[in-house]
Parts: structure tokens; C-alpha cells; sequence
């Protein structure tokens, strides 16, 4: 098994989104790479902690590669796109992509280099070791599946 960890936008759509494919394994929604300590979704998104919504997802990589990961990531998000996805703005909104495996460091620069060539523009999605990740409250996991028409910012999932 692997992980990865994934910001783009609202951490409820990232997930249900990644949850659909085959050799996903887990989910969970949380917040990364801030500057405070277990922070609650109020302080996260009111007091300018520095953390991003993001989804922790554990995979069989002998099922989906990261590059198959990552190809379904770009496909939902504005990757030129500043603390912005849907209709959600700041900066717990930025895309990221941040991994605790160095191994998967290759593939995750090779697809970032192809999607700035493809977008013909260098990438507002950043690349980082995971610094940390706290769990989300329990209300926001799976919130789409417990909220079906709950707000996504990624088309066709609500």
C-alpha cells in the first residue's frame, strides 16, 4: 500500500471523487501542511492557520498507479488556479499534492511537468513533503455519501 495526499478545493468532493476508483483503498479528509496544531474546521477556515483541505488516500499500487492518481486529480481541478477551486476561495482552497514516500516523488514531478506543458503555464499546484495532517471532524467524512445534493465543486458527484 501507498498514500497520498491531495488538495483540490473542498476536501468533500476530492474524496467521493477518488472513492469511486478501484484500488483505492481509504479515505480520509483532513488538513495539511499548516502552521498550528490540530486545528477545528472554524479555525482552519476563520483564523488563517496556513492548512489546506486535503484527502488522504491510501492505494494499492498494484491496482491504480500514481500516475493514474494524479491524472484523475488534474482532470477535477483548475491547476492554474490560486487558492481558488469551484466556488471556494483562500487559502485552505489551494491544490497541493504532498507525499510521505519519496519513491513516488519522480511520477508526481513527471505529471506536474506535463500538465504545466499542457497548460502551456507554470502550476499553481504545490509539491511538498507532508509536514502534517490532522484528521477532519467526523462530519465531514464521506460528506457526500451522508449528504447526497450537499455543495461540490466538482461536477457530476452530487
Amino acid at each position: 500500500m501507498k498514500e497520498i495526499y491531495l488538495a483540490g478545493g473542498c476536501f468533500w468532493g476530492v474524496q467521493k471523487y477518488f472513492d469511486q476508483f478501484e484500488g483505492i483503498v481509504a479515505t480520509e479528509v483532513g488538513y495539511a501542511n499548516g502552521r498550528t496544531q490540530a486545528p477545528t474546521y472554524e479555525q482552519v477556515r476563520h483564523e488563517h492557520t496556513g492548512h489546506a483541505e486535503t484527502v488522504r488516500i491510501l492505494f494499492d499500487e498494484n491496482t491504480i498507479t500514481v500516475e493514474e492518481i494524479l491524472d484523475r486529480f488534474f482532470a477535477v481541478i483548475d491547476p492554474l488556479s490560486v487558492n481558488k477551486q469551484g466556488e471556494d476561495e483562500g487559502e485552505q482552497y489551494r491544490t497541493g499534492i504532498y507525499y510521505t514516500d519519496t519513491s513516488l516523488l519522480p511520477a508526481i514531478t513527471s505529471a506536474v511537468n506535463d500538465e504545466a506543458e499542457k497548460a502551456g503555464a507554470p502550476l499553481a499546484v504545490e509539491v511538498q513533503p507532508l509536514e502534517n495532517f490532522f484528521k477532519a471532524e467526523e462530519y465531514h467524512q464521506k460528506y457526500l455519501d451522508k449528504n447526497p445534493g450537499g455543495y461540490c465543486h466538482i461536477p457530476g458527484l452530487t
